[in-house]
C-alpha cells in the first residue's frame, strides 16, 4: 500500500433514513435536493440511456456550450467532471504534489483533506472564526512559498457562512499571483445576501482564480455526478488533461443541459427552499438555539460535545442529520414534513437536556 494512503480519512456519506415501526423517516444529512429532477430532465436521461453501448462525449461539448453561453465565458475556460469534488481532485492533481501545500479553512468541505492527501500534498487547515466563518487574514498568513492552491468554500460547508465581496477581493488581491485560489460555490444558487459576490465575476480579470459549481444541489442531479470549473485557459486545460476520460456520462451531460433549460422551475424550487430555510431557522431561534446565519440549503448547529447525542436523538425520531463529533450538526433543508420532524426532535432535546 502506498504511504500516501495511510491515515487518509474516509469520506462519510449521509446515513440512509430508517424509521422505526413503520414511521416515516427523512434523510437530512447529505444536502440533497428534496425535489425530483426538473421538467424535461428524466426524458433527456431516458433518451440518452438508449446509447449506453456508446462512450459519452469526451469533451461534454453540448454542456460546455450551454454553460459558456449562460455564464458569458469562453468555452475554453470551462472544464467538467464528476461533481465539483471530481473537478477539485483534478485541480489538486494539476497543481500540488509531495512537498506542496494546500490551504483551506477548517472545518470546511470534508473532501478537501482526502483529495489533498491522496495526491501526497500537505493540508494547511486554518481554524474558522468563532462564528463559523473563514478567517481570511489567518489564511493569508498561512501562505508560504510551498503553497500551490487555496480553497475558499463560499457558502462554507458545513457551517453555511459566507465571505463578502470586499473582504474576498482584498484577499484575492493579496494572494501571490502563482497561487491558485479556488472559489467553491456548490451552494451559490441559495445565496440571498447581496454582499456575497458571484465568483464568475471575480475570476474574469484574475488569472489565478477558478470557480467550482455543481449540478448536485440546486439542480437536483446528485445521483448523476456532474460539476464544472470556470478558470482561465491554462487552468481549464490542465483540468481537462488530468480528468478521468469519459468520467461524465452522457446521461449526466444531457440531464444537465435539460436542467439549465428549465430555469423557471429551478428558480421557483430554490426560492421555496430558501423560504423553508428561513422558517426552520426562525423556529430554531424561537426554541432557544443559536444557529449560524446560513446562505446554503442547510443549517448548522454548533453543539460541541452534545453533537453525537443530538444526532442520536434525531435519528430516534426518524430524522438523519450529519454530525461532526465535537463540533456540531448540519441539517439539510428537505421536505416540509421532515423539517417539522427535525424541529420537534430539536425542541424535545433542548427541553430534556
Amino acid at each position: 500500500m502506498s504511504g500516501n494512503l495511510r491515515g487518509i480519512p474516509l469520506y462519510k456519506p449521509g446515513k440512509p433514513a430508517q424509521g422505526a415501526d413503520g414511521r416515516p423517516a427523512y434523510k437530512l444529512s447529505s444536502n440533497e435536493n428534496p425535489y425530483p429532477p426538473l421538467p424535461g430532465v428524466v426524458e433527456a436521461a431516458v433518451a440518452a440511456a438508449g446509447s449506453l453501448n456508446r462512450y459519452p462525449d469526451l469533451g461534454c461539448t453540448g454542456l460546455v456550450a450551454e454553460l459558456a453561453a449562460r455564464l458569458g465565458v469562453p468555452e475554453s475556460h470551462i472544464a467538467t467532471g464528476t461533481g465539483s469534488v471530481g473537478v477539485a481532485q483534478s485541480l489538486i492533481h494539476s497543481t500540488a504534489g509531495p512537498g506542496d501545500e494546500v490551504v483551506y479553512a477548517w472545518r470546511s468541505f470534508e473532501a478537501y483533506p482526502i483529495i489533498v492527501q491522496v495526491n501526497g500534498a500537505t493540508s494547511v487547515q486554518v481554524p474558522l472564526t468563532a462564528d463559523g466563518g473563514h478567517d481570511l487574514d489567518a489564511m493569508l498568513a498561512a501562505v508560504t512559498d510551498r503553497t500551490r492552491l487555496i480553497f475558499v468554500c463560499n457558502p462554507n460547508n458545513p457551517t453555511g457562512t459566507v465571505v463578502h465581496r470586499a473582504e474576498l477581493e482584498r484577499f484575492l488581491d493579496a494572494v501571490p499571483a502563482d497561487v491558485l485560489v479556488v472559489l467553491d460555490e456548490a451552494y451559490n444558487e441559495f445565496v440571498r445576501d447581496p454582499e456575497v459576490p458571484d465568483g464568475i465575476e471575480l475570476y474574469r480579470d484574475r488569472p489565478n482564480v477558478c470557480v467550482l459549481r455543481t449540478f448536485s444541489k440546486a439542480y437536483g442531479l446528485a445521483g448523476l455526478r456532474v460539476g464544472f470549473a470556470v478558470g482561465h485557459e491554462p487552468v481549464a486545460e490542465a483540468l481537462r488533461q488530468t480528468a478521468v476520460p469519459f468520467g461524465v456520462s452522457q446521461l449526466a451531460q444531457d440531464a444537465a443541459v435539460a436542467s439549465l433549460r428549465a430555469e423557471k422551475a429551478l428558480l421557483e424550487r430554490v426560492d421555496a427552499l430558501v423560504a423553508e430555510r428561513a422558517r426552520v431557522v426562525a423556529a430554531l431561534v424561537a426554541q432557544g438555539w443559536t444557529p449560524n446565519e446560513t446562505q446554503a440549503n442547510f443549517v448548522w448547529l454548533p453543539l460541541g460535545e452534545r453533537t453525537s447525542d443530538f444526532a442520536a436523538a434525531c435519528a430516534a425520531a426518524g430524522v438523519v442529520v450529519r454530525p461532526f463529533p465535537g463540533d456540531g450538526v448540519r441539517v439539510t433543508i428537505g421536505e416540509t414534513e421532515g423539517n417539522d420532524l427535525f424541529l420537534e426532535a430539536a425542541e424535545r432535546f433542548r427541553k430534556e437536556s
